[in-house]
Parts: structure tokens; sequence; C-alpha cells
């Protein structure tokens, strides 16, 4: 006989009637019909009904018993009536008749139910985590998130991938995001970093002839938290290839993807094969780089024609001639709304800090088209047509737009585009739709400096004939630069990578970075690419946003073990927190206190 169970609470059906088992677990529910006592037991992989009759020794103890308490049960599997059967439980046609029972771990006063879904705060959940993850969706998503790693993994090894491992305590990096640093005792006065991503040492394993490298790694950023973001840590696949151009790449990563989402959801992919977007498309049609294309909506450029003489909605015109732009939205067939749909949205768009959104519908009387709207008598029915023209809209079609800095309407109506969507029902939400952002821009300019600064990964290739290339520019050169997308949702950045030394100096020059600068920060890689290094690159998916959509979660903290609060502290773990003065002491670290 087995110490604690013969059988998990899903193994047992019809087939085991008659059969003495030992089950051990979780008190889920209990509900007592005076005469029988019907307890439900449950573990990682289920549910078992059991059951005491009030005439055995034994009930009035095992009434008494608080949910969560960990049990063994000793008992005999009793086929149930057909009416009584529970369809949702794979054990849900037997139950275990009581005989004998062990506590085997005692409870306090349960913080939050384990047994319900219900919401409660985030201090709550995360300071008692343990209990948080007995909830079984949660529980279920976590269980989810650790095959779906399996299955990546065993998927990667068939497309010829190896698995490697990366440092963790390395130097800091210019990732785009904030170090965690690490005292060196043996170095004083030096750190080392927590890696934001094992970008170097991925480029590095290339250039030592290893072919196709892989890893789930994980990654330390210190950032905010977002809904799809964690702050502090977060693991990704990460992938790199040598000899590879970046369509190369994403042949790999279709293969697997495709593979993954229809593995672990019934939801329908869009496309098989991924369109690839431009990044200027991108924020023209989405304004983003972002783009949920299960909204149909898309925005056009409509800033010529407020140069008109028969528009004479004289706000935007003056704006216009200025520089700033005019952009829209098309909504379909909307005409029929009522005016507190457009009204709403307007109100919608000012709490968002604009000025709101103009609108109109085209509509078309006695063989003549016409604006009707609030703004509507400001525009002529040849501006009507031509406005019609450029955005493909027709008559009972409705039109939103935005006007201001080129930065502040692309955001604007990004947000725009997803709330009209929704109110008008129009996302499908049994898809994932894919799709790839290319031709990225190299640089950038900084709002806050004016400077030219990397807009994506700085290790990237430039497009175009190297040798050609004009650095005098920065802003027209476009990367081989690449991020992949679903349903709005960014999963990843990659980039087919600089292997060549005297252009990464050049390229890191145009940024402010002189040759000592880049020698500092990168001399393991500027060093390595030096000695024949292959064309390269790769692609790193974040693990938990993959996971967070086929969980349907909208929040990655459901599909993560043991994520850090808002404020980025685990409040179960009590971190971070004080240490003694002799471990600062020890590390040559002094701490000085804010005034």
């Amino acid at each position: 006989m087995k110490t604690y169970r013969t059988h998990t609470c899903n193994e047992l059906n019809i087939k085991n009637d008659g059969e003495d088992v030992l089950l051990s677990g979780w008190i889920n529910k209990k509900r007592d019909h005076g005469n029988l006592l019907f307890i439900d037991l449950r573990d990682n992989y289920g549910i078992t009904q059991c059951v005491i009759d009030n005439k055995s020794k034994l009930f009035n103890n095992i009434e008494k018993i608080p949910l969560e308490t960990v049990v063994q049960f000793e008992g005999k599997v009793v086929k149930r009536e057909k009416e009584t059967a529970n369809k949702e439980l794979n054990s849900g046609e037997i139950e275990i008749r009581i005989n004998n029972f062990e506590i085997l771990g005692k409870t306090k006063e349960l913080p939050l139910p384990v047994f319900s879904d219900q919401e409660y705060s985030e201090e709550i959940r995360l300071k008692y985590r343990f209990l948080d993850l007995r909830r079984a969706k949660i529980h279920k998503n976590i269980n989810l998130r650790s095959n779906v790693i399996s299955y990546i993994r065993k998927e990667m090894e068939n497309l010829g991938f190896l698995e490697y491992q990366t440092p963790i305590l390395t130097s800091s990096s210019p990732e785009g995001a904030r170090d965690f640093l690490v005292p060196s005792r043996l170095n004083p006065g030096k750190f080392y970093a927590l890696p934001q991503a094992p970008q170097q040492f991925k480029q590095l394993i290339m250039v030592s002839g290893f072919d196709k490298y892989f890893q789930i790694a994980p990654c330390f950023r210190d950032e905010d938290a977002r809904s799809d973001r964690s702050p502090g840590e977060f693991y990704q696949l990460d992938i790199e290839m040598s000899f590879v151009n970046q369509n190369d790449v994403f042949e790999v990563i279709e293969k697997l993807l495709n593979k993954v989402f229809k593995k672990f959801s019934t939801k329908r992919i869009q496309n098989q094969k991924f369109p690839k977007i431009t990044f200027f498309e991108s924020m023209l049609k989405y304004g983003t780089d972002k783009p949920d294309l299960r909204n149909p909506l898309e925005i056009c450029d409509l800033s010529k024609i407020f140069s008109r003489e028969d528009v004479k909605f004289e706000i935007f015109k003056k704006l216009v001639s200025r520089g700033s732009i005019v952009r829209a939205i098309i909504t379909k067939k909307t005409n029929s709304k009522p005016r507190s749909f457009f009204d709403n949205i307007d109100k919608w768009a000012k709490d968002e800090g604009s000025s709101g959104l103009a609108y109109f519908t085209f509509e078309k009387e006695d063989n003549k088209i016409f604006a009707k709207g609030p703004i509507g008598k400001f525009f002529s029915a040849e501006a009507c047509l031509e406005i019609m023209k450029i955005s493909n809209a027709e008559i009972g079609d409705s039109i939103f737009f935005a006007c201001g800095q080129k930065k502040d309407v692309e955001k604007l109506l990004s947000l725009a585009r997803d709330k009209i969507a929704k109110d008008l029902n129009i996302i499908n939400e049994d898809i994932f739709a894919f799709c790839w952002i290319v031709d990225y821009p190299m640089y950038e300019t900084d709002e806050k400096t004016g400077k030219i600064k990397f807009s994506h990964n700085p290790f990237s290739m430039p497009q175009g004939d190297i040798k050609a290339l004009n650095l005098n520019k920065p802003l027209d050169i476009k990367a081989y630069q690449y991020d992949i997308v679903c349903n709005g949702i960014e999963l990843s950045s990659g980039a087919i990578r600089n292997h060549i030394p005297d252009l990464m100096y050049k390229l890191f020059a145009v940024a402010g970075y002189d040759k000592k600068d880049v020698e500092n920060k990168f001399s393991g890689m500027i060093n390595a690419l030096s000695y024949g290094a292959p064309p390269h690159g790769g692609i790193a998916p974040g693990i938990d946003r993959i996971v967070m959509l086929l969980a349907n979660e909208k929040n990655i903290r459901e599909v993560t073990m043991f994520p850090l609060n808002q404020n980025a502290q685990d409040l179960m773990m009590n971190a971070p927190s004080s240490v003694d003065d002799s471990q600062l002491k020890e590390l040559n670290i002094n701490i000085i206190k804010k005034k």
C-alpha cells in the first residue's frame, strides 16, 4: 500500500467501482445534507467527491475540519446514481465512501477563499500568493505555462536548435531600460548587472561557431509595471541563428507559433503566413507599431483636404497651415447610430487629454451628397467626395477627425480605434491576428534632448548598400529590425545583427558614442566580432505574453507564479529588504539616507 495515495483526484472512474483507495489533497468544499456530508477533495490534478454517513463515528470529526486542510481519505469507490453524476469532473461518475481519515496539514483561517474566483486586492493576492495559486483558474494558468514551455523546448529541438545557458551576472549594457546592479565583494566599488536580455552573449555564441541557439531566458529590467509587463523579471524564448536573413527568422517563428497556438487554444489563427507591415505604414494606418488586426478600422491622412477653399473648418485649417496634421477614422454604416454614440466618443477623447474628435456622417438626399453632424456645414459636397475617395468611405459611413502634432494624433487615434471598435462590437475575440512590423528606422530624435539616438536595438544591421550608407541623414536609415505582434500585444523584437566592427563604430558615433565609449561598454562584443563573425540574427518572443494570450487573460500577473506588485515588491517574501550592516561593510557599501 502506498503511503499517501493510490490515485490522484481525477484518476478514478466507474472502472474502479468497488476498489479500496487512498486519496490525499485539500478540502475544497463541504456540503452537509444532514444525514450525509459531501466533501470535494482537490489536488493538482482535479477533484473527487467523498462522502460520509452521519452514523459513522468519524462523522463529527470530519465535519469540523476547516476548508483547505490537507487530509488523507481511505475509502471505497462507489458508482454514483445517474441523476447525481457530475459531468464537469473526470471523476464525476463515482464517489468515495470514507471509512478512515488522517489530517496531514492543518490550516489557519483563510485570508481569501480558494474555491472562489472572486476578485481580491493585489496586496492580499500577492501577500498570500501560495493560496492564490490554489484557485482553479490561476492554477490552470500556471500548469498551462509549464506545458507551453515544455512544448516550445521540444519544437525548438525539432527545428534543429540546441539550448545553451548564458550568464546571469554580467556587465551593464544600454538595452533600453534600467539595470539591476549587483555589487562585487571581490572587486570593491564595481558592479555586475543582471541581464536585460542575453543579447551580447547569444551573438557571441554565433561567433563561437554554434549555428542555432535557443534559451528560455530570464531577463531583468528595472522598469514600471503594465498589464502586459511584469516589473523586475520576465522570461523570453531567446533565439539566434547564423547565416540567415530576416525571412529565415520569420519562417522559424511562424512555424513555431502556429504550432503552439493551435495546440493550446481553440481560437483560429487569422493568417498562417503572418502579414508584413512596415513601421511607417503601421503608424499611419493604426497609429501604433502594435496594431490589433482583429479590428477592421483604419486611419487615413486627410491633411491636404484642409488646404481646399471649399473646406471652411477654420480651426483645423489654421493648425494645418502651422504644421499640424489631420487624420481620421471611418466607421462603416453608422449613420443610424444615435447622437449619444458620437458624443460619448468625443467625450472619451477629451477625457484622454485631447481637444476631442470632430465628426460627421456622409449622407445623400435628392442625389446630393452632404455631411451631417456638428461640423458638417463646413464641408462642400465636392470636399465630401474627395474625402470619400481618399478614405474609401461610402454613404452612411461616419468619420472622426483628430488634428495636432503627428505624435499626439497617432497616439489618440490608436486609442480611439480600439475604443470605437469595442463600442461597435466589431473585434473578433475568437482569432489570433499575428503580424510582423518591419523596416524600423535605425535612429530617432530624443524628445527631451533633441539628439539622435537608436530607435531600437543598437546592434542591428542597417539596410541598403553598407558602403554607400549616408550617415549624414541618420533619420532616413532603416534597419533590419522587426517586431512580432498578436492582437495588439508586442510579443517580441528582433533583428539581423551588425557583425562588422568598423560599421558598428560609425553607427554608434551617430548616436553620440565615441570609439572609447563603445570599447568600454562592448569590449567583449567588439573584440569577438574582429575574429571572423558570421552574419546572424535572432528574436526573443516573450513567454509570459504568449501564455497570457493562450490563457485569455488581460494581465500578465495571472500567468506568472510569483510576480512582483506594481511597486516591484514581493509582499510574500518581503523583498526588497534591508540587509545587515555587516553585509554592507563586506561589500564596501554605505547607505546614504535622503534628508
